[in-house]
């Protein structure tokens, strides 16, 4: 059993071994893409098989439950989109394929060992394997300076990030004796040290800490920099997995080793979650580059997360798990239109240069008009269909001002995703947009998060029900 409970990572971290090794055998590097794909695609499998395992292993490190599996499943999902992606964006630049792809499948190892975590240590190992291979994959286009400045950028803040939440799980460990989510909880209430300032202070750095990764403000300062100098797939990457894998730790911690102490902590969550989703909207209006663009709105919907896990309970938290699967698909879809209009990977990124593209390129442009009404939020889209879940879930938790105050953002933002198709259909073309031929692989992404987009919208009860399904163990 305690080897079952870890298999799908086993699989995951030989296909990722065995990318080093082919690497260095073989002169058409592109066979590397797709040994990522089916190492994912065996992952998959075994993780699916995996869960007649339920239950905590390695002395309670690790458990199996519906809720990691729910997430794994979304992280496995959208790797295969952006596998297909890098597919198309590395076609030309095949240096350093083999390390590329090793290190994605080690990211998302990092994430799969995340959301399985029921010890603080587990969960800071995952965290630590998941962010030390998206900072390299940050700053993988050697010759960018950007791309260098990027990786260096969020390595820098990323470890006063991670000193916040380290420090944070000493504090915790400190006055309940324990770093196991469930002792933790007992502790807390056997001991009756709710009032207990090290304990709060050690929850308010843990805050902090998960805060970096999911954007919060105002601990998003690195986002857009990250984002802008990042490889378009990296930066897809980056803004739905790295974000679904903290969100998901976070909800298990607070909920699970902290229940006792939501009065505390739910506050400050309905502050940050206010001041995330304004500063991402407002600042994300004045931005020229789209990827800039994407990022601040990356930083909104964090903002629009939090409602959730504000409202809690039989509600609030799976509406916040079918957001974050709304969320994935149509952000990937955007930065899948980015990429295909880019010329040697990061060329026409300014929101000027999409304009008439509606016209010249229809299909691009017509997907590009899905993803962004999805993300500000119209029916039938997927994106309505997340945004009402989780405002009502606010609503009937109590938190109808929160809820104002979302629907407001959620109009705000309208502005600057209905830019980008104003641009694209109602203004004449300013720059002779040539993009390279699409692959096969670019062609498939795009179908797939289009196709997603709409399905998950118009008939969203199945993604709920999973949603609502996952979470026994945080009850």
């Amino acid at each position: 059993m305690t080897v079952n409970t870890i298999l799908p990572e086993i699989v995951l971290t030989i296909a990722a071994l065995v990318i080093l090794l082919v690497d260095v055998w073989v002169k058409k590097k592109e066979i590397l893409g797709y040994i990522a794909l089916l190492g994912t695609a065996a992952t998959l499998i075994v993780a699916l098989q995996s869960l007649t395992d339920r239950g905590y292993s390695f002395s309670g490190m690790i458990v199996n439950d519906e809720y990691g599996l729910f997430f794994q499943l979304l992280f496995l999902a959208a790797t295969f989109v952006v596998i297909f992606m890098s597919m198309h964006y590395f076609r030309e630049n095949t240096q350093m394929l083999g390390e590329y792809y090793s290190l994605l499948l080690f990211a998302v190892l990092g994430m799969m060992f995340m959301v399985k975590a029921a010890d603080l240590v587990m969960v800071f190992m995952g965290i630590e394997t998941l962010s030390l291979a998206v900072y390299v994959l940050s700053g993988c286009l050697r010759d960018d300076r950007r791309s260098g400045e990027a990786a260096l950028k969020y390595i820098l803040l990323g470890a006063f990030a991670t000193a916040f939440l380290l420090f944070g799980i000493s504090l915790i460990f400190g006055v309940t004796g324990s770093t196991n989510l469930a002792a933790i909880a007992n502790a807390v209430a056997a001991k009756n040290i709710l009032g207990e300032p090290l304990l709060l202070l050690g929850m308010g750095l843990m805050l902090i800490g998960f805060g970096f990764k999911v954007s919060l403000v105002p601990f998003h300062m690195w986002t857009p920099d990250v984002y802008e100098g990042a490889p378009v797939p990296v930066t897809a990457f980056m803004a739905v997995g790295v974000k679904a894998a903290a969100l998901a730790v976070f909800l298990r911690v607070f909920l699970m080793a902290l229940p006792g102490l939501n009065d505390n902590w739910r506050p400050l969550l309905i502050v940050l979650s206010v001041l995330t989703m304004t500063v991402g909207n407002l600042i994300a209006i004045s931005q020229e580059n789209i990827k800039r663009m994407l990022a601040y709105s990356s930083i909104a919907h964090a903002g629009y997360l939090m409602i959730g896990m504000v409202a809690g309970g039989d509600s609030g938290v799976p509406s916040m798990l079918y957001y974050l699967v709304v969320y994935t698909f149509m952000n990937l879809g955007a930065f899948a239109v980015v990429m295909a209009l880019g010329q040697k990977g990061e060329d026409n990124l300014e929101i000027n240069d999409y304009s008439g593209i509606g016209s010249r390129y229809p299909i691009l442009g017509f997907v590009m008009t899905v993803f962004m009404l999805s993300l500000a939020g119209i029916p039938p889209l997927s994106g309505f269909m997340g945004k009402f879940y989780l405002f009502s879930s606010a609503v009937k938790e109590g938190y109808v001002g929160l809820a104002v105050v979302g629907v407001v953002n959620s109009l705000i933002s309208a502005y600057y995703y209905l830019r980008v198709t104003v641009m694209m259909y109602m203004r004449p073309s300013e720059k002779d947009i040539a993009p390279a031929p699409m692959r096969w692989s670019l062609v498939l992404a795009l179908v797939i998060t289009t196709f997603l987009t709409f399905q998950i919208g118009l008939f969203p009860s199945f993604y709920l029900e999973l949603a609502k399904n996952s979470i026994f163990f945080l009850k």
